[in-house]
Parts: C-alpha cells; structure tokens; sequence
C-alpha cells in the first residue's frame, strides 16, 4: 500500500490518537493529503498553531452526527480511520442518548458517507470494553463493531472496505489513570476502585501502528486484536507512587473487575498470528472469495486481562510511565 499516493481522512483528528497518527503519517508515510475532521474548532486551531500545520494538512469542522457534512468531506478520499467517540464511561452512562448519537449511529453515518464517496478502506477504531459489555460506551462501541463488518454487504460491486482495531487501555490517553494518579501523589494518596483490578495496556504510538499494520492488511470484515501485556493497578501505582497511601473506592458503574479482548464465543472464529489475533465475520452476506491467515484457537479460549500469559514488569511500567513523568514536571 502506497500511503504517498492516498488521501487520508480521521475522524475525531483532534483526540489523542488523531493527533499522535497525524504526526506519524506526517513523519514517515507522507500522504498526499491527511484531513483532520472533528467538530471543535478551537482544538484544531490550537493543533495547526502547535506544529501540524504541514501543507498536507486540511481542517474540516464537522460532526460525525451530520452525514452530508460528512460525505462532503470524503470526496476523494481513499483512506478513513474512524476515531471519532464519545468514550467516558460514566459520561455515557448519564447521558446514554448522547453516546448512542455519536458512536452508534455517528458510526453508521461514516459507513454511509465512505460508501457514496468510494473510498477505499475503512478502519474504526473499537475497545476491549466492546467484548460481552457491562457499560453504555462498550455497548455503543459492540454495535460498531457489528455495523462495520456487516457493512461489507453493502459494499458489493465496489471496491469499499470496512474493518475494525480492537485494543486496550492506552497509557496516558484522556481520562487514563496515569495522570490521575500523578496528580493524586502529590496528596500521598492513591484511589483504587478495587485492588484485585487487571487492565491490557498499550501506548498511544503502539496502537497507532497497529492501526496502520492492518489498514494496510485488511480484506474487509476483520477485527484486529493486538497481542499486548497485562498490568495490575496496585502495581501501577506503587511504581507512580510508592510510598503513597492506597483508597479503595469501590467499583464505578459499568466497570469491570478485568477485561476481555476475546471471549470464549468469538474464539471459535478467530485466528491466530505472532502478533495478533484476528476475529473473522462468522456469516457473510457478501460473496468474495476471503482466505485469512492464521491458526485456530483452541475450545474455550478467552484473551482476558487477568489469564494474560503476558505481564508487564516493574522496570516496563516505569518506562511506560515516563513520558507522563516528565510532561508532568514541564507542566510545574
């Protein structure tokens, strides 16, 4: 895949991983255009005035809610990835409408949009809360999941592509609990909602190039699922703070003791690979001749965040955790 010769479109540009994939598409695979698209103006202004201001570069004000917007705004694009979500967990939960509009049928209109304007590939970015859900915002990102590969259907006769990235918690994204707890050291004290708590973990540039490895290899109606590490929560605080007292707060609302990225049904038509896991659609309606590659996994496997035969050490956490340190004391 060329990437110097397509146009890229990313929803919620502005976000977090928006921002970190701009700056490596910028660095290292140089498009002919990338276009921002998001909805807050003053986000994109103070993103073009810290430095992406490259000629590549557009910004697009739009809402993922507004189809014609967003259909104006893949006019000649070959490549979306949709980032764009509402992904709180208790802000979806007070406001369940809100998160419906955005991630449920905001991701519905960016199926619409893609397939009128025939682009090419179509990689939205999904949770490991998506995975037998016990929240709004793991539920929103389920049926997602669910829209894009089904949307393959309607891509018959086209050369339109959808599939899906499904990861972890990424370190130091908004409302992570690295900068949580940094802030919180300075009071010597910790909140833990449960110190049993397990969490999949990646960076943010890890899982931009995931996202990038399997836009280039997608079929169409995959969900990628990076092999990544575990880490406990109590461990993730003693290395931030270790001298710090540790409050248990008890369990918020639609949050879970340990996550899964595969469960034990989906297992059944998922593949495996060094360094992946690939859960193919198990009934298609469209007909194209798809062989995925990888070996099958065994009866009841589940990918879960408390059975991860891979761990992060003391000395990995400390490194995932430095770049936070040193943002935090260029901030004091």
């Amino acid at each position: 895949m060329n990437w110097n010769e397509k146009v890229v479109l990313v929803t919620g540009g502005t976000g977090s991983f928006g921002k970190k994939f701009i700056e490596i598409m910028q660095n290292e695979y140089h498009p002919a255009k990338l276009i921002v698209f998001s909805r807050d103006e003053l986000k994109q202004h103070e993103m073009r005035t810290s430095g992406f201001d490259h000629p590549s570069l557009r910004y697009f004000i739009g809402d993922v809610r507004d189809v014609q917007r967003l259909r104006r705004a893949m006019h000649g694009v070959d490549v979306v990835i949709h980032a764009a979500a509402l992904k709180q967990v208790p802000a979806c939960e007070y406001n369940p409408m809100e998160a419906i509009k955005t991630n449920i049928l905001g991701s519905g209109n960016v199926i619409d949009a893609a397939l009128d304007a025939g682009v090419q590939k179509v990689m939205a970015l999904s949770t490991d809360k998506a995975v037998s859900p016990v929240n709004l915002y793991g539920t929103t990102k389920l049926a997602a999941e669910k829209l894009f590969v089904q949307s393959n259907a309607y891509a018959a006769g086209t050369n339109t592509r959808f599939s899906c990235v499904r990861y972890g918690n990424v370190v130091g994204s908004r409302g992570s609990v690295v900068p949580l707890f940094i802030k919180q050291r300075a009071n010597g004290k910790l909140t833990v909602t449960d110190l049993r708590m397990t969490r999949f973990w990646l960076t943010l540039e890890q899982g931009v190039r995931f996202v990038i490895h399997c836009t280039e290899l997608m079929q169409g109606g995959e969900v990628f699922v990076p092999k990544i590490p575990s880490t406990r929560i109590v461990d993730l605080a003693s290395v931030i703070a270790p001298q710090a007292e540790l409050e248990v707060i008890g369990i918020r609302p639609g949050e879970k003791l340990h996550e899964l990225l595969i469960n034990e049904d989906e297992a059944r038509s998922t593949l495996e690979r060094p360094e992946m896991f690939v859960v193919t659609p198990t009934a298609t309606l469209w007909q194209r001749d798809l062989k995925y590659e990888g070996s099958p996994l065994p009866d009841g496997f589940r990918y879960a965040s408390d059975t991860n035969p891979q761990w992060l050490s003391v000395e990995q956490i400390r490194q995932f955790v430095a770049p936070f340190e040193e943002s935090n004391l260029q901030e004091v």
